[in-house]
C-alpha cells in the first residue's frame, strides 16, 4: 500500500452536485428552538417591527433581520463574547446554518454585516423583540409577575485605563503625571519618578476629571474582584417564581443601586403590562402584578422604601446595621421602614432571602459567566443595551427549552444525553446482578430449606428436584 499524502493544491471543480454536498442533519437543541420560535410567529413579528429600517425595493437584499436576532441569541447559547467570534462560530459550524437556514454554498454574514443592521435597527426594537420572548414565557407558565427580585453587576468595557485623557485639558495620564513632577522641581522624571509621583496622589482616579475618548459612557469602576477598570452597570430584575428576567438596564457602574432601582423597576412594570396585553400570556400573570420585591442591603434606602410602598408594593429587602437611627421628621420613611423590617423577620421573608441567593444569581451566572458576557466588546451604552437586551432574551429562551426539553443549552443538552447514558448503563448493570442472584436462588434453597411433608387435600407437594404438583 503506497503513502497517501495531503494535497495543498487542489483543483476546485466548476460544477458540484447538490446532492453530493454535505448538509447537517441539525442540532436537535436548535432544532427545538426553532420550532418554538416558528410556532409563535417569530419571523413574522421581527420582519413588521424591523420593515421601516429597510426600503421596499432599492439596493439588494440584506441580512433578514430573523438572521440577526437569531445569530445575537447564539452568542448566549455558544457562550461567545464578540460579533467577530459570532460570525466565526456561524461560518464553521453546519448544524448553526441549519438553525439560520443558510446552504453550505451560500456565504453566512461576517462581523461587518451583524454590526451594520445593530447600528440600523434601533433600540425600541431590541427591547420589543425582548417582551416578546417574555410574551412566550407566559404561554407557557413560567411568568408569574407578583414577585420580583434585583440586583446588579458590573460590565468590563471596550477601553484601558491607559488611554484616559483629562476631560478639561485633553491630557493623557503620563503627561498630566509628566507635568506634575515638572512643576514639583523633576525637569526630566523617569518612569519611577511618575510612579512614585501617582502612588500617594489622592483622587487620581476621579470620574469628574478623566474619561476615555473612545467610549465616553465608561467609568472608572472598582470590579468585583478587586481590580479597577473602566466598566458599565448591569441591572436586572427577575421574576422570582421562575427566575426569568422581566427587566435588563445597562447604565453608569459609579451610580448606586438605590439611585437605578426605581427606573428598573418601573421597566419591569410596563414590560409586565405589554405582556399582560397579550391574551395567552395573560391567563397565566398573577392579578393584580407586581407585589412584592425583593432585593439585598445594597437597595436599602429611606428614598427607596418610600417611594416602592408608595406604588403599593411590599419591600423585602435586607437592612444593613446602621445603628440607632433618629427619625425626627421623617414619619414617612420610619413607617416605610419598620414595616420592611418586619417583613424581612417573619418565615416568608427568609424564605425569600434564601430564594433571592438562588434565583438572582443564576442569571447573572448565566448571561455574563456562562454566556461570555463578563466583558463587552461593544462601545456606547446604546450599543451594549441592544446586545444585552436580545443576550438575555436568548437566556430566557433557553429558560422555556430547559422547561420542555431539559436543558437550556446545547452543551446542558449534551450533558443530559451523557448522564442518562450513564444512569441506563448503571440501571443494566443492576438487573444483570439481581437476574444473577435470583438465578442462584433455587440451588440455594435446595442446601438450607429441607423438604416440607406433603400435604393432603387440595395442597401442593413439593420435592426435591421436582416442581410443584397438585395431591389427590
Amino acid at each position: 500500500m503506497a503513502m497517501g499524502t495531503r494535497d495543498t493544491e487542489r483543483q476546485e471543480p466548476l460544477w458540484v452536485a447538490a446532492m453530493s454536498m454535505a448538509r447537517s442533519p441539525g442540532h436537535p437543541f436548535y432544532d427545538g428552538l426553532n420550532r418554538i420560535l416558528d410556532e409563535a410567529g417569530f419571523d413574522e413579528f421581527v420582519e413588521k417591527q424591523c420593515a421601516p429600517f429597510y426600503a421596499e425595493r432599492m439596493g439588494r437584499p440584506s441580512l433578514p433581520p430573523t438572521v440577526y436576532f437569531r445569530m445575537q441569541m447564539i452568542g448566549y447559547f455558544e457562550g461567545i463574547d464578540s460579533e467577530r467570534g459570532i460570525a466565526w462560530r456561524v461560518a464553521d459550524s453546519l448544524a448553526l446554518r441549519e438553525f439560520l437556514g443558510y446552504e453550505l454554498q451560500q456565504r453566512t454574514p461576517d462581523h461587518s454585516t451583524i454590526s451594520r443592521n445593530r447600528r440600523l435597527i434601533d433600540l425600541e426594537t431590541h427591547r420589543e423583540v425582548f417582551i416578546w420572548v417574555l410574551q412566550v414565557l407566559g404561554e407557557k407558565g413560567l411568568l408569574e409577575g407578583k414577585t420580583l427580585g434585583v440586583d446588579s453587576t458590573t460590565l468590563e468595557a471596550n477601553a484601558a485605563l491607559r488611554s484616559i485623557v483629562r476631560r478639561d485639558t485633553g491630557e493623557g495620564y503620563e503627561e498630566f503625571l509628566t507635568t506634575l513632577a515638572q512643576e514639583s522641581g523633576i525637569e526630566t522624571p523617569t518612569r519611577q519618578d511618575l510612579a512614585k509621583l501617582d502612588r500617594k496622589r489622592k483622587g487620581k482616579g476621579s470620574n469628574d476629571d478623566w474619561k476615555n475618548p473612545h467610549d465616553p459612557d465608561a467609568t472608572i469602576t472598582k470590579m468585583k474582584d478587586g481590580r479597577t477598570h473602566l466598566a458599565h452597570k448591569s441591572e436586572h430584575v427577575v421574576d422570582m417564581s421562575s427566575g426569568a428576567v422581566v427587566a435588563i438596564a445597562v447604565g453608569s457602574a459609579i451610580a448606586g443601586d438605590t439611585q437605578t432601582v426605581q427606573g428598573t423597576l418601573q421597566q419591569a412594570v410596563e414590560n409586565l403590562v405589554a405582556v399582560s396585553e397579550h391574551e395567552p400570556a395573560a391567563e397565566k400573570l398573577a392579578d393584580p402584578l407586581v407585589m412584592e420585591l425583593v432585593a439585598d442591603k445594597g437597595y436599602h434606602s429611606n428614598e427607596v422604601l418610600t417611594h416602592v410602598q408608595g406604588l403599593g408594593i411590599r419591600t423585602y429587602i435586607s437592612e444593613p446595621n446602621r445603628g440607632r437611627r433618629n427619625w425626627k421628621g421623617k414619619p414617612a420613611e420610619q413607617k416605610a421602614t419598620y414595616a420592611n423590617r418586619r417583613r424581612m423577620r417573619r418565615a416568608k421573608g427568609q424564605a425569600l432571602q434564601k430564594r433571592r441567593g438562588e434565583l438572582l444569581e443564576r442569571p447573572v451566572a448565566h448571561c455574563y459567566g456562562r454566556g461570555g458576557l463578563r466583558r463587552t466588546h461593544l462601545r456606547g451604552r446604546a450599543n451594549i443595551n441592544k446586545r444585552v437586551f436580545i443576550h438575555v432574551a436568548g437566556c430566557n429562551l433557553g429558560l422555556v427549552m430547559r422547561h420542555l426539553f431539559g436543558a437550556g443549552t446545547p452543551k446542558g443538552l449534551t450533558a443530559l444525553a451523557t448522564n442518562l447514558t450513564k444512569a441506563s448503563r448503571c440501571v443494566l448493570e443492576a438487573l444483570g446482578r439481581l437476574a444473577a442472584a435470583i438465578r442462584g436462588v433455587p440451588s440455594l434453597l435446595r442446601v438450607l430449606v429441607p423438604p416440607p411433608r406433603a400435604f393432603v387435600g387440595h395442597a401442593a407437594v413439593w420435592a426435591p428436584n421436582t416442581t410443584f404438583t397438585t395431591a389427590c
